[in-house]
């Protein structure tokens, strides 16, 4: 094992932040800002690689509702990150994009996004910003813990160790792990007695037992223009149909609550209004006026204006004498109970629940536990739905750590002058 010798960059670092991500360069620019000198380590070769897959799909940075129901997503971290998320609103989110050279512009959904629809832009000018501020880029370097006060890590040349005065940690969940996010941190974690809950699939998918023809037909079909009801409310929008069940943003924002029905009680029902636009009593008199001798498809086209997928969806969870009574087949369109049997693998969850308890951190995201040790991002115990929302408490609760390391920092270089400026006593004979 080699250390962090004279010379050597590694040797001179103040703050080590653990992990690459949004979170981790959040609080890499405000710590650089105030002039400290910061080391960002990640186990694999490049940094960002989630915010890139982000992007993939437009970037959603942030979303564009009124503040106050914005800061109420987060469910029962709302009061732990509230601090954060208005010391960077979405407001601020979009006027640091902008600095970067990635303008924005709310999407129909009131979703945020950069006019270039996709996250390499900003990243690299991110990356470059925070270059030229002195940040200082590690990749290759896996945590594997604390060895007395430093910091140890495996890189392609063997263990290091690094000292530092302070330690942020920003390695996300579980979701992805071929990007890095892997959850290895949660035993290490642990074994020095910090409190954690057990990391779940956040923002996925679900199995349900589909039909092989249904499977073979239909798998990757989208569902649109439908409303779904749980026990998180009611929402409209789309999902996809996949070979094992269902996935999709309609689907993500009832995830928390299927998931914890399923953990609960074996199984849930996602209830679906296939019609949103047409009263049940309207569908009620169409559907009797449809000839009998008429195919189920063509009915459900002529008299709900079903396509294809919502048929079959139909024909796969109702019975044959529900079919052919409209009072009954009218009441499935307007709530059809789709069961639920296990949430995809966390692997495959745009995001993950779970991690560091938020009773562990003080309000700088300090583990009381552990002075000088800081944690942000999607490693707390929190979890939101889709549509900017990730995002933004990631960069916020980035920023409030870097804040937060700072004022330690400060303090302690405070405190140690007090001390060293103390009186000696005289020793008396």
């Amino acid at each position: 094992m080699t250390k962090a010798e004279a010379g050597d960059p590694l040797a001179t670092i103040e703050v080590a932040i653990v992990g690459g991500g949004p979170a981790g360069l959040a609080a890499a620019e405000m710590l650089a800002a105030r002039g400290r000198t910061v080391g960002v380590f990640d186990a694999m070769p490049s940094f960002g690689r989630k915010f890139l897959l982000a992007g993939k799909s437009g970037l959603n940075l942030t979303h564009s509702e009124p503040y106050e129901r914005f800061a109420t997503r987060f469910g029962e971290a709302n009061a732990h990150l509230a601090s954060a998320l208005e010391g960077f609103p979405p407001e601020a989110v979009r006027a640091w994009a902008e600095a970067l050279g990635a303008p924005t512009f709310v999407g129909s959904s009131g979703r945020v996004f950069p006019v270039a629809m996709k996250a390499s832009p900003l990243l690299r000018a991110w990356l470059k910003r925070l270059r030229e501020a002195g940040v200082r880029f590690f990749p290759r370097h896996r945590w594997l813990g604390f060895e007395g006060a430093a910091l140890r890590f495996a890189t392609p040349e063997g263990e290091r160790l690094v000292p530092a005065s302070a330690t942020l940690l920003a390695m996300g969940g579980a979701s992805w792990p071929k990007l890095g996010s892997d959850g290895t941190w949660m035993p290490i974690l642990q074994n020095l007695g910090i409190a954690t809950a057990p990391l779940r699939p956040a923002n996925c998918g679900f199995d349900v037992d589909w039909s092989a023809p249904l499977r073979e037909r239909f798998a990757g079909a989208p569902v649109k223009a439908v409303t779904a009801r749980s026990s998180a409310g009611q929402s409209q929008g789309e999902f996809v149909l996949t070979r094992s069940g269902v996935e999709g943003s309609l689907v993500y924002a009832h995830a928390a609550a299927l998931r914890d029905a399923i953990e609960r009680d074996g199984s849930a029902c996602l209830e679906l209004d296939l019609a949103p636009g047409r009263a049940l009593s309207d569908l009620v008199a169409s559907l009797a006026r449809q000839p009998a001798k008429a195919s189920f498809s063509t009915r459900m086209r002529k008299g709900a204006g079903l396509d294809a997928v919502k048929t079959a969806l139909l024909r796969e969870t109702t019975s044959e004498t529900e079919r052919a009574d409209p009072p009954r087949l009218a009441a499935s369109i307007k709530a059809l109970p789709l069961r639920l049997l296990r949430p995809r693998p966390i692997a495959e969850a745009i995001s993950s629940a779970g991690g560091i308890k938020l009773g562990e951190l003080d309000s700088r995201f300090m583990l009381t536990q552990r002075p000088g040790l800081f944690a942000v991002g999607e490693m707390l115990d929190w979890e939101a739905p889709t549509g900017g929302y990730l995002l933004t408490a990631c960069l916020a609760t980035g920023r409030a750590g870097g804040l937060g390391v700072d004022a330690w920092l400060s303090a302690a270089a405070k405190k140690g002058r007090s001390r060293a400026r103390k009186p000696v006593k005289a020793i008396q004979p």
